[in-house]
């Protein structure tokens, strides 16, 4: 592990909560792994206090930070400068801090796409549902879409949202999805159509464990379902997609590789994917055979 010294630069994340997150075991592995002089640490951030975390982020030089629920989105306006991708998403992951300037970022979109090619499933031509609406959904609808998915339908228990993502995908000249109440009954053959059906919501998130956003009896054998949501590993999502013979995903592969992406933002270096893996899927209790444990 490092040894924490005086020139030793901090990495944070901001959520609330942020009890859960395995980030600083990921990171800090990969730090210490690479030779990097930094350390990461998790930080309980209530949204009356973003402006303030991300003040005193500049003030004291912090090298940079990932962004989680529920400030991906309303940690824009505080920020110095994003990147294009992040801005057309409209959600931002990754703040690097360069001489007082802090750039915002998105590596959320090209983690999840890289996890899915790992997996094997190409996104182009492919029917897409997406359960929820907020800045993770953002991340992945536009890069499905730009990925060259036949369709996507957008799913929210708050429907403005939707739209308004959906509206967001069509002015960047990307397909507009068709929107539905998350859960309303008449999505139920959108479901069973999907070739890939994704879950972005905290449904199923520890502690709340028992919930799930869609009854299983609406998949079909043979689907792809993917759920962003790692701890559990295994969601009541998931399983009663595996029972209906659907090929399963955790959310464990899109946080290694957004991960991996916001590691080189933040050093310049390629970062050590095989160890932040292997902590990952120990940390998890999963067999670290890849990116494709845990289905």
């Amino acid at each position: 592990m490092i040894q924490a010294k005086a020139s030793t630069g901090l990495v944070a994340l901001l959520g609330h909560p942020v009890q859960h997150s395995l980030s600083p075991l990921m990171h800090n592995a990969a730090f210490a792994a690479s030779g990097q002089n930094l350390v990461y640490l998790a930080f309980d951030v209530e949204p009356g206090n973003l402006a303030a975390a991300l003040a005193g982020l500049k003030a004291l030089g912090i090298r940079g930070a990932n962004v989680t629920v529920p400030h991906k989105e309303a940690v824009i306006p505080c920020l110095d400068a994003v990147d294009p991708v992040a801005a057309r998403i409209g959600a931002v992951n990754t703040i690097v801090n360069e001489d007082r300037c802090l750039k915002g970022y998105n590596t959320d979109g090209s983690g999840f796409l890289r996890s899915l090619v790992e997996a094997g499933f190409d996104p182009a031509g492919k029917r897409v549902v997406i359960l929820g609406a907020g800045g993770a959904a953002r991340a992945v609808a536009f890069a499905l879409a730009a990925a060259g998915c036949a369709s996507l339908v957008l799913a929210n228990r708050t429907p403005e949202r939707a739209t308004e993502l959906a509206g967001a995908l069509a002015g960047a000249g990307l397909p507009a999805p068709v929107v539905y109440r998350l859960g309303d009954a008449g999505m139920r053959p959108e479901v069973e159509a999907a070739d890939l059906v994704l879950n972005t919501t905290s449904l199923g998130m520890w502690p709340r464990v028992e919930e799930t956003p869609l009854p299983p009896d609406w998949f079909r054998p043979g689907q792809w379902v993917y759920d962003l949501v790692y701890n559990p590993l295994e969601t009541k999502f998931l399983a009663g997609a595996r029972r209906r013979g659907c090929r399963v995903f955790s959310g464990l592969d899109m946080l290694l590789y957004q991960g991996a992406a916001a590691f080189t933002l933040w050093t310049g270096r390629e970062a050590p994917v095989a160890v932040m893996d292997r902590v990952l899927r120990e940390a998890m209790g999963a067999s670290s055979g890849g990116p494709a444990a845990g289905r």
